[in-house]
């Protein structure tokens, strides 16, 4: 831990400057040798306050760390699902490539006065800035999908660091919006992606059900895939497509259905806790 080496060094180096008061000179005066002990104690006195206060800072930093965590038997989970007593969920649009159906999604949505999580990629964004506008105007949450939809894990911290940045920038500049949420292209990560999002201020998320709508087997097909699903359940993120060739089509009935079941929809950045969690084995983040 750098914070308890750091202080490791300080105490050794204070060590070696403190000695046992030095002996008195010959022709020293007693006054002249009392007023030098005094000295030499006001400084080590200093050197013993400033040890404390570095101490203190350690150990609030090491508390402070504890009360979040993502790791599970040494492994570093991203955020599945969360753990709620409330029939709260969290539907999310992963936007890599099309953009047919934007402007009828978010139709749907205002209709039900909905509000989801849409993952963009840098190229989506360039694309389509108007609708990247558009999300957050209707009070949409803008997350990360990476700069290019690479495989995360594949890649150096340095340009997994890229992939983030890049378009988290993009998104600043064009809209103001300090995005938080990552969402790893192809659900590729490993414990170097989840810590090097953190680093970069993200929160990495995945799902636990997923719609199965980029396999385009149908309306019904992507109703029933999420509504039976066996995962599906109080803090749920659900995974869908933006520019799927049928969700669109079938958000309507998914939205009423899941509903009827006493399902309400929040986005993810009001589903997730920003502190004083931890993860289990299933990567459900649960409150300390």
């Amino acid at each position: 831990m750098p914070g308890v080496f750091i202080m490791k060094e300080y105490i050794k180096n204070i060590r070696q400057k403190i000695r046992i008061f030095p002996p008195r000179k010959e022709g020293q005066s007693g006054e002249e040798y009392a007023k030098q002990r005094m000295l030499l104690g006001l400084k080590y006195g200093v050197y013993a306050l400033a040890a404390f206060a570095v101490l203190r800072g350690v150990l609030v930093t090491v508390k402070a760390n504890v009360s979040v965590s993502n790791s599970v038997n040494g492994k570093e989970l991203p955020i599945y699902c969360v753990e709620t007593d409330e029939p709260k969920i969290a539907l999310s649009f992963d936007a890599a490539w099309g953009n047919e159906d934007t402007q009828k999604i978010l139709e749907i949505l205002k209709k039900h006065d909905v509000r989801v999580t849409f993952f963009m990629t840098g190229g989506w964004v360039e694309s389509y800035p108007d609708d990247v506008k558009a999300i957050l105007a209707a009070g949409h949450d803008l997350g990360n999908h990476s700069e290019n939809h690479k495989n995360m894990s594949q890649l150096s911290d340095a340009e997994k660091k890229e992939e983030l940045m890049s378009v988290h920038q993009k998104v600043q500049e064009l809209t103001g919006y300090e995005m938080f949420l990552f969402r790893p292209p192809y659900g590729d990560y490993d414990n170097a992606v989840v810590n090097v999002a953190k680093d970069c201020g993200y929160f990495t998320i995945q799902w636990d059900v997923d719609s199965l709508d980029w396999k385009d087997y149908g309306v019904d097909s992507i109703i029933k895939t999420v509504t039976e699903h066996k995962h599906l359940g109080n803090g749920s993120i659900i995974l869908c497509h933006n520019g799927a060739k049928y969700t669109a089509e079938a958000l309507d009935t998914l939205i009423t259905t899941l509903k009827e079941k006493g399902y309400t929809f929040v986005p993810i950045s009001e589903l997730v806790y920003r502190d004083k969690y931890h993860m289990n084995h299933e990567g459900r983040q649960m409150k300390n």
